[in-house]
């Protein structure tokens, strides 16, 4: 079988997308890889190197959610043709919307990892304001999810944000995320260290809830400060004297980090699903969570909830974990093993292969 994957290296897809490839290739499915956005920087694209019987095709074409990209979609969408042409895969993996209406004959599988919609609810309560670009981008997103033979959402949460802001589409379902647990050390010894992965420019991620109260010890958070839509606005940010401000760090000094942590705060007031909490868990932090309804669906009882974008509550929710070296383990514990259950990436990819081979299958029975 061959899949073609589309992917971003902006983001969370991108560690996503590697999870998915590298599985895939290990069980004998011969991969194409087109990435947008940027293209990547050498550390990001080394593993691809290491990777058997997968085809890269890396492109600084600009994604659907940044400002004035239209142009940009519609010369991607023609790239992408080409490739899809010369490569002939059973299948489109595709981790953009606008792909999914690509007039070509082959099953489309769109996979929501967020969407400029929900985002813009979840942040200022209310719809982003009209313009071309809002309709737009509106339209884009309800074509591709039309066009796709299947619609992926990582929680149900998000599959219900789907539907709220785009519409209904026929053949739908939920697959969790996933990471290799071995890529982390849940076993050495912890710090009093409080950690947070996010990028500081982005108002969904909220890190800055960690700024408002000094926690009474080290708080290190890691990730962009810039935006990479150089049409946005990029504040000049700052962070209190307890705060220690990481910026991008390599997988290698996130598992690190996430070693040491004994807690981890994920801030986040939009969060379809969250790939670094899995990090945490698998690296046996207690996880601290904004109370929103991804964030329950997701961990249940097995973390430890602090008021909505209250960081008072944050501070006492931190604060009772440093405080009880018995209860921290226990949450600890029960997030590491709920995440070895439901967010392993050997499940999340037997997942898919199950459903390629369905859509394929049904492909060739109509044929």
């Amino acid at each position: 079988m061959h899949i073609l994957i589309t992917a971003d290296t902006v983001g969370g897809v991108w560690t996503y997308a590697r999870e998915l490839v590298t599985g895939l290739v290990r069980r004998g499915i011969r991969v194409t890889l087109v990435s947008f956005g940027r293209i990547p920087e050498v550390g990001q694209a080394a593993w691809i190197d290491g990777v058997r019987n997968c085809d890269f095709h890396p492109s600084a074409f600009r994604l659907e959610w940044m400002q004035d990209s239209a142009a940009d979609v519609e010369t991607s969408s023609e790239y992408l043709l080409g490739i899809i042409r010369d490569s002939d895969p059973d299948l489109l993996h595709l981790n953009q919307y606008c792909y999914g209406a690509l007039p070509i004959d082959i099953p489309k599988i769109v996979v929501a990892h967020s969407d400029v919609f929900g985002w813009w609810n979840a942040v200022h309560g209310q719809d982003p304001p009209d313009s071309d670009w809002s309709r737009w981008y509106r339209s884009t997103v309800k074509r591709g999810l039309e066009g796709a033979s299947t619609v992926i959402a990582p929680s149900r949460w998000m599959l219900r944000e789907l539907q709220q802001h785009y519409g209904r589409t026929a053949n739908t379902a939920v697959i969790y995320n996933g990471r290799s647990p071995h890529h982390f050390n849940p076993h050495t010894a912890k710090e009093d260290l409080v950690v947070s992965i996010g990028r500081l420019w982005d108002e969904a991620k909220q890190v800055s809830v960690l700024t408002r109260r000094d926690l009474g010890c080290r708080v290190t958070v890691a990730g962009a400060w810039q935006h990479p839509d150089e049409a946005q606005h990029n504040p000049n940010l700052t962070s209190p004297e307890w705060i220690d401000a990481k910026g991008i760090l390599s997988c290698t000094q996130v598992q690190c980090l996430f070693s040491r942590a004994s807690i981890y705060a994920a801030t986040s007031r939009y969060e379809p699903f969250g790939l670094a909490p899995v990090e945490a868990a698998f690296s046996r932090c207690a996880l601290v969570a904004n109370d929103m309804p991804s964030l329950r669906e997701l961990w249940r009882e097995t973390a430890v909830y602090f008021d909505a974008n209250d960081a008072d509550s944050l501070e006492r929710a931190i604060s009772s974990l440093r405080r009880d070296r018995i209860l921290r383990r226990h949450y600890a514990e029960l997030a590491y093993q709920r995440a070895r259950r439901l967010f392993s990436a050997d499940r999340m990819i037997d997942e898919y292969i199950a459903l390629y081979h369905s859509l394929v299958g049904e492909r060739t029975m109509a044929a």
